[in-house]
């Protein structure tokens, strides 16, 4: 997993090498190539009817995106990207693993229980902003969807003073998808991440479908 993140990490700035000579462009066109960074409040929801909300839980991602703009006044584009992003959850639903089935319970009576993934994610945008060519500081409102592929979880709870580790549990959703919305004034924006997909696959507790998703919000910036 180090190793695809250093990989990330080199081809973020390569690229942003040559985002910077797309960016100056004569004339009226030009491109937003930008590294971007976000923190998020995390929480989970459509969680079985009997788990309570989550604890504090955060989100944490970093990338670069590809502008590719569509009008030759280049305030609406397209944009691709690719990035690394890390979840951190305190939940209430508890998850073990025995010989390759996950199985689910209530966490209320536990000391502990955390859930960590890390992810490669895969941002695609449709973006309008009121820049220009010479115009750095701008309202934007970027809305899109967030493609993920899971590169390693961990469920960890304490119970009876033992603590239990499953790591790459065999009912995780590998690939993951949701909607974005970001939208603010120069680097400062609010950014919204909804989970289109669950984060389990073929999950059940007490006869229920287990149907978690993500939904994320905080700030992204923007760095050209």
């Amino acid at each position: 997993m180090k190793n695809a993140i250093y990989l990330i990490f080199i081809l973020f700035f390569s690229a942003n090498l040559f985002a910077q000579k797309d960016s100056l462009q004569l004339g009226d066109r030009y491109a937003e190539d930008q590294l971007y960074t976000s923190i998020s409040y995390a929480q989970l929801f459509n969680q079985p009817e009997t788990i309570s909300r989550s604890g504090f839980s955060y989100a944490f991602s970093i990338g670069f995106i590809k502008d590719i703009t569509l009008n030759k006044k280049g305030n609406v584009s397209f944009a691709l990207g690719v990035g690394y992003g890390f979840d951190f959850f305190n939940h209430n639903l508890k998850v073990e693993e025995f010989n390759n089935v996950t199985s689910f319970g209530d966490a209320s009576s536990l000391t502990s229980n955390l859930f960590k993934s890390h992810n490669l994610e895969v941002p695609l945008e449709l973006r309008w902003r009121t820049s220009t060519a010479n115009k750095y500081s701008f309202w934007r409102v970027y809305g899109g969807v967030k493609l993920l592929y899971n590169l390693s979880n961990k469920f960890e709870f304490e119970e009876n003073s033992t603590v239990f580790n499953y790591n790459n549990v065999n009912s995780y959703n590998q690939f993951q998808y949701g909607l974005t919305l970001s939208a603010g004034f120069d680097e400062f924006n609010i950014n919204v991440f909804y989970s289109l997909s669950p984060i389990f696959e073929n999950a059940t507790f007490n006869g229920e479908d287990v149907n978690s998703g993500i939904l994320k919000f905080g700030l992204i910036f923007y760095i050209l």
